[in-house]
């Protein structure tokens, strides 16, 4: 399978123009093994010899391996990383890297026997050793590697390949490709304006059905359409300070701690949503979307005793009884559940009632909820390059392998939750294209948990990785792991104990103002039209005729799935 990716801009369409436009970014990825793999990102980027067509020039051994060159019977000619002793034994390439400069790396993978996890890693000129992506790769077959960096000082670096297993390392169709952040940044309002903004064009038409030339159009504002929020702890029930600052802002929310197992039954057979059922009031009275969270958690470090302390079989009826439980009362209510929190990390429950335990919950749940996302909710997918066990790859098998359980199939409604707990040093083109590879899900990607570790770039580093998801079209919601507590929050606050923004405050109010449409007026022409760019959400329109001096007042909702012409009767 091949693709042509980079598109060609004519020196003549550049002068016309007065400046170089920006190179497109290439979000496309693949989650599947491929027969050959598939041509390499914009050419290689400054990658020499990507392709291996001209056999090993440019490359070198790392870590004295050695090296060869296979051919598929197609023709098709790729490195092979041989007689591996020690894991950082590959194939190798020296690179210049710019100062300040994303770069996205992709390469296609394969091994010589069974299936190993395969990184990319960047030695730079001061000795840092950069995880930049990783695959679980197999035989037979080839993978993409996607990932990225950020330089962070001008210099030579070398980049090569890195497994645990000794099996020997196939690498084909190579790319490093630089962005400016000029060109990073552009890449972000091409998205933007692709998957969150819309194009529409509002009629005017009298009582006769004919169009009214110079209708005036005050367009206003009403709720942001893409889901923004944060957590919310039970402390919001009687602050009215959280309460004001949080429903001035939020329109989705999570509860941190409330509605999980161990908050509500504490106790064996005691159980109390008191709090859970007040919360989702108020959420519900000031229309704030709520994710449940969660329904069983698979880390035993938060299993309460008595749960770790019941047999197989008590074990099955208690969380029968749980699930019945919590979804049962809240079933409706909530637009998605996390099922199973954080099963690629953990398996409690995997352990107790064997590897299909996830899966049985999943299909249990969607029978209980069906108009909700079943999600999964995991960390380090978009945070840790270098975590292994939460590879895209192995995310999205993870995923399939519910899917594919007797019961579950396409009708099961799957979510992917992708929590975002960064350090202090987030890699941005990783994030990026970490979620390229989980869009092959085409399943509704959700940030569930963000925040960022502190430290005196906290508040610039939460901007970047806030716009770098908003960005993306693969993601439908973000919500920051920020809930407030008097004593301090999980990670990062967003205000103080008197609701005054934070620096990561000041940074969420800036965002939520740059991404909705300002309030104003348009005139229509002669044909009673008027058209505007709107951002995805909820506007009153207000038409007044020029003539008559009626005026009307409409409700109007934009969206991915909305028409793009509205006609209002004045």
């Amino acid at each position: 399978v091949k693709e042509a990716r980079v598109s060609f801009i004519s020196p003549a369409a550049e002068a016309a123009s007065g400046m170089a436009r920006p190179l497109a970014y290439d979000y496309s990825s693949s989650s599947e093994c491929l027969p050959e793999p598939m041509d390499a990102h914009y050419g290689g980027g400054i990658i020499r010899n990507g392709d291996f067509s001209a056999g090993l020039q440019g490359w070198s051994a790392f870590g004295y391996g050695s090296l060869a060159v296979g051919s598929s019977p197609a023709g098709n000619r790729y490195a092979v990383a041989t007689n591996r002793t020690r894991p950082y034994q590959s194939v190798s390439q020296k690179v210049l890297l710019q100062d300040d400069t994303h770069y996205t790396l992709s390469a296609w993978l394969q091994v010589s026997d069974g299936i190993a996890d395969v990184r990319a890693v960047v030695k730079t000129a001061g000795g840092d050793f950069i995880h930049s992506g990783g695959v679980e790769a197999r035989s037979g077959c080839w993978s993409i590697l996607k990932g990225g960096l950020t330089a962070a000082a001008a210099g030579q670096a070398e980049l090569y390949f890195e497994s645990n297993a000794t099996v020997d390392i196939w690498v084909d169709n190579v790319s490093l490709q630089p962005f400016s952040r000029e060109e990073w940044s552009a890449h972000h309002g091409a998205a933007i304006k692709k998957a969150r903004k819309k194009t529409v064009r509002l009629q005017a038409r009298d009582a006769a059905g004919n169009p009214v030339a110079g209708a005036r159009m005050h367009i206003e504002h009403v709720r942001n359409g893409f889901p923004l929020g944060s957590a919310m702890s039970k402390e919001i029930l009687t602050n009215p300070g959280y309460q004001r600052w949080f429903t001035s802002r939020f329109t989705v929310t999570t509860f941190e701690n409330e509605m999980k197992w161990y908050s509500t039954e504490a106790i064996p057979g005691r159980e109390d949503y008191s709090v859970p059922d007040a919360m989702l009031r108020f959420a519900k009275s000031h229309g704030i979307a709520v994710r449940g969270h969660n329904i069983f958690w698979d880390d035993p470090s938060t299993q309460m005793g008595w749960v770790k302390a019941l047999s197989g079989e008590q074990l099955r009826r208690a969380t029968e009884k749980r699930i019945k439980s919590v979804m049962s009362r809240y079933s409706g209510q909530v637009i998605a559940w996390d099922v199973v929190n954080e099963n690629l990390h953990f398996d409690f429950f995997e352990g107790r009632f064997g590897w299909e335990a996830s899966a049985a919950f999943y299909r249990k749940a969607h029978q209980m909820d069906g108009g909700a996302l079943m999600s999964m909710n995991e960390f380090n997918t978009l945070e840790q390059p270098g975590d292994l066990t939460v590879l895209p790859g192995k995310y999205l098998r993870k995923l399939w392998q519910i899917k594919a359980f007797p019961g579950n199939g396409n009708a099961a409604r799957m979510g992917i939750g992708l929590e975002g707990h960064f350090s202090a040093q987030p890699n941005i083109p990783y994030i990026r294209a970490a979620l390229d590879t989980m869009a092959q899900a085409n399943a509704p990607i959700w940030l569930t948990e963000i925040d960022v570790a502190p430290g005196p770039d906290q508040a610039r580093h939460l901007e970047q990785i806030l716009r770098e998801v908003y960005a993306h079209p693969a993601v439908h919601g973000i919500i920051l792991w920020t809930a407030w507590h008097p004593q301090g929050c999980y990670v990062m606050c967003l205000t103080d104990n008197n609701f005054k923004n934070l620096p990561a405050g000041d940074v969420v109010d800036k965002l939520i103002w740059e991404w909705k449409t300002r309030s104003h007026v348009g005139v229509a022409d002669a044909d009673g039209y008027y058209e505007t760019e709107l951002f995805h959400g909820d506007y009153k329109v207000t038409v007044t005729h020029p003539a008559a001096n009626s005026t009307v007042a409409q409700s109007l909702s934009v969206d991915r799935e909305s028409d793009n012409e509205f006609t209002i009767h004045v």
